[in-house]
């Protein structure tokens, strides 16, 4: 009877130790999402007071640069 409840009690400290693990992980991907949350809103401050959109920066290129030598 002794090792019976051993087991047994060994077994809900093994779930415990996992539910809080659990527990853990989502605490730390609530914490990420939060952080990043916060520094989009950072960069779409800076780019409203800088007044160049990140659109205008990472503008594509069509086709091959011009070379000049003069440059």
């Amino acid at each position: 009877m002794c090792r019976a409840g051993q087991r047994l009690r060994g077994d809900a400290m093994t779930t415990t130790f996992q539910k809080r693990q659990k527990e853990m992980k989502r605490m730390e991907k609530r914490k990420m999402k939060e952080e990043k949350r916060v520094q989009r809103k950072l960069d779409k401050t800076a780019e409203k007071e800088s007044g160049v959109s990140t659109e205008e920066i990472m503008e594509p290129l069509t086709g091959p640069i011009p070379y000049d030598p003069e440059q």
